[in-house]
């Protein structure tokens, strides 16, 4: 902006840019030449109409060396400004409580302003009041305002050292007391001249301190050089509410412990730096690097004074809740033309992206977005390209889009754990080292075998073409990876197949077998019943042929005296039976005689000749001269049907 429009005192630039809420081309709308109102500038001795040039903050220009010269001093051209009043917030503490003040940026007697109104507040005389936590170190009360080149918002603690602390009913409950309030850290970092305000609770070690900042500084702890520390602060296992520290803010100092040849070689370069002041063309422009406050920081601060609520909360125990208050602030900053982004940790977006078919049209790149409010680049960023309509499509189409704010020291701290965990520390510490005016930052992840690649890291100094060009890129890469995979399930899938095929045939084989076998056994067994059965019938045709055959009275003689009748028997196998019987004898006997011999009457018949007749129909209870085979008789066997 200030190239653009030749302005170079910073506050009027900020104030301009506050006044056109940051949009950078309706500012400079509103300040390039018009017809009206606008200064020319001439080469003759025509005069300059109206107030344009403000002698406060441009010096007037040296004389011309000689009469001779053509030329006079052009002034910076631009449109007639009225300068409102710049407004302060400081936000001071004081124990368990907090005061709002605000002031202009012209007030004369900074501090004592402020210490009246501390005074009526915290009814804590002003004599005994030290106001601590002023960017740039301690002030005097006659310090003005503007000469700090303060932000917007800030924020200051009261000590009473003079003063004695709240009574307590016993130690040990001042103790509890202490475990459950939280301390701010103010923790400078030598080398890079840059504060970090952590908070923690009373219950954290000085060990958990000394991690975190190794997270923001990439200085190891055993390398970690501290000032500030009480002396009381003698172990890193201690808690700081045992350790001594100021409540509610302390401040350290840290740096890098160094060798002592790099001791000698850092002192031998500070002896030969030389430290120059430019005074060309007779600007008297303060930078605002001898604050200690670079360009990107004012333009941060500044900007982030103008916004309500900040992109995601400090220490959120849900990361599906921060992210769903990171898509409503960046929805209320730039508007609902957006990309979606995921709402859920980042292993679910893994999960969403990764985890599925090569051939599935679900499976996507992964976009990470890094933001950052400090960053001068971060409005530009968001406003012109992450929001512009080609982007969004082509991230809603091909990409699962997830988003962090890396703005609070403790989601810094969490996501760089996040991402050593699932990239590794090599990305990690790339994240770790940009610097704040590169961000914010657009991170491509693929899903690649068990592993996650990162393709490329976008910067926040790009253009839209640029940024799209970037995109298909990976695109490109993603697809043919995709092919890759897709060859790779097709052959895993057709092994597979085969083994399925020839496991079903080895398990049908198997079933065939033990059919087979099955089958065999069944058959054995009923071959094994079946002649178990013929046993049992042969052993008790056996018995009963054995017990008629005893039964049987004897044959009688043939010199007997009374009547005997002789049959003769032929069985079918044509055999004959002979035996004598006594005519008194009944019928039965002769069929007893018969089944004696392996012919049993329920099997087979008895039949006689002339006349035919089948004598196992006759009573067998007569006699065989009533059933008239006497005195002898010749018969035959038949089986029955």
């Amino acid at each position: 902006f200030q190239a653009c429009t030749g302005i170079e005192n910073i506050d009027e630039a900020i104030t301009l840019l506050e006044q056109n809420n940051w949009d950078l081309v309706a500012a400079i709308n509103g300040v390039i030449p018009q017809e009206n109102g606008i200064l020319q500038s001439d080469y003759g001795g025509e005069t300059i109409s109206g107030p344009a040039f403000d002698p406060a903050s441009h010096p007037a220009p040296a004389p011309a060396p000689s009469s001779s010269s053509a030329f006079r001093p052009v002034m910076p051209s631009r449109q007639i400004v009225e300068r409102q009043p710049r407004m302060l917030d400081f936000r001071v503490e004081y124990r368990d409580r907090n005061v709002g003040v605000v002031l202009e940026d012209s007030c004369t007697v900074l501090q004592g302003e402020i210490k009246q109104i501390l005074e009526s507040e915290l009814q804590i005389p002003m004599s005994k009041m030290l106001l601590k936590g002023w960017k740039t170190g301690d002030v005097e009360d006659s310090t003005v305002l503007k000469s700090l080149h303060l932000p917007k918002n800030n924020s200051l603690y009261v000590l009473t050292p003079d003063l004695p602390p709240p009574s307590s009913s016993s130690h040990a409950g001042a103790l509890q007391e202490s475990l459950n309030q939280n301390f701010m850290l103010i923790i400078t970092h030598r080398e890079v001249q840059r504060e970090y305000n952590l908070n923690f609770s009373g219950s954290s070690t000085i060990q958990e301190v000394k991690r975190n900042v190794y997270d923001l500084t990439s200085i190891p702890v055993r390398h970690q050089l501290w000032e500030g520390w009480p002396t009381s602060a003698t172990d890193d296992s201690m808690c700081l509410a045992e350790s001594g520290l100021s409540y509610p803010c302390h401040r350290l100092t840290v740096g890098r412990r160094s060798s002592p040849a790099q001791t000698r070689e850092q002192s031998e370069e500070q002896s030969t730096d030389v430290h120059m002041v430019s005074d060309s063309d007779g600007d008297d422009f303060e930078d605002a690097s001898e604050f200690g406050v670079d360009d990107g920081e004012v333009f941060g601060m500044a900007s982030s004074a103008l916004r309500k609520s900040p992109m995601m909360p400090e220490n959120a125990e849900n990361e599906g809740d921060a992210l769903l208050q990171f898509t409503a602030e960046f929805s209320s900053r730039y508007g609902d033309c957006h990309p979606v982004f995921f709402i859920g940790s980042l292993e679910a977006a893994f999960q969403e992206a990764f985890y599925v078919k090569a051939r599935d049209v679900n499976r996507k790149l992964l976009a990470i977005y890094l933001h950052r409010d400090e960053s001068v680049l971060t409005n530009m960023f968001c406003s012109q390209m992450l929001c512009a309509e080609s982007i969004v499509s082509y991230l809603s189409q091909n990409f699962i889009t997830w988003a962090w704010d890396l703005t609070k020291d403790a989601n810094r701290a969490r996501f760089l754990t996040m991402c050593n965990r699932h990239f590794g520390s090599v990305v990690a510490q790339t994240i770790r080292t940009q610097k704040t005016d590169q961000f914010p930052l657009f991170l491509i992840i693929m899903g690649k075998r068990s592993s996650n690649e990162v393709l490329n890291v976008i910067q926040g100094n790009t253009t839209v073409d640029e940024l799209m060009m970037r995109l298909m890129a990976a695109m490109e890469i993603f697809t043919a990876q995709q092919q890759e995979d897709i060859k790779d399930e097709d052959e895993r899938e057709a092994r597979e197949n085969v083994k399925r095929e020839q496991d079903e045939a080895y398990r049908l084989s198997l079933e065939a077998d033990r059919a087979k076998r099955e089958a065999h056994e069944r058959e054995m067994a009923e071959q094994f019943r079946l002649e178990q059965i013929r046993k049992e019938q042969e052993e008790e045709r056996e018995a009963i042929r054995l017990s008629l055959e005893q039964a049987l009275p004897p044959e009688p003689k043939e010199e007997i005296a009374e009547p005997v009748s002789k049959l003769r028997i032929r069985t079918p196998s044509g055999e004959f039976l002979e035996r004598r019987f006594l005519a008194s004898n009944k019928l039965q006997i002769v069929f007893d005689f018969v089944a004696s011999k392996g012919f049993p009457w329920d099997e087979f018949k008895l039949l006689s000749t002339f006349p035919r007749r089948d004598v196992t129909q006759l009573d067998p209870n007569k006699s065989l001269l009533e059933v008239k085979l006497f005195p002898q008789e010749t018969l035959f066997l038949e089986a029955k049907e």
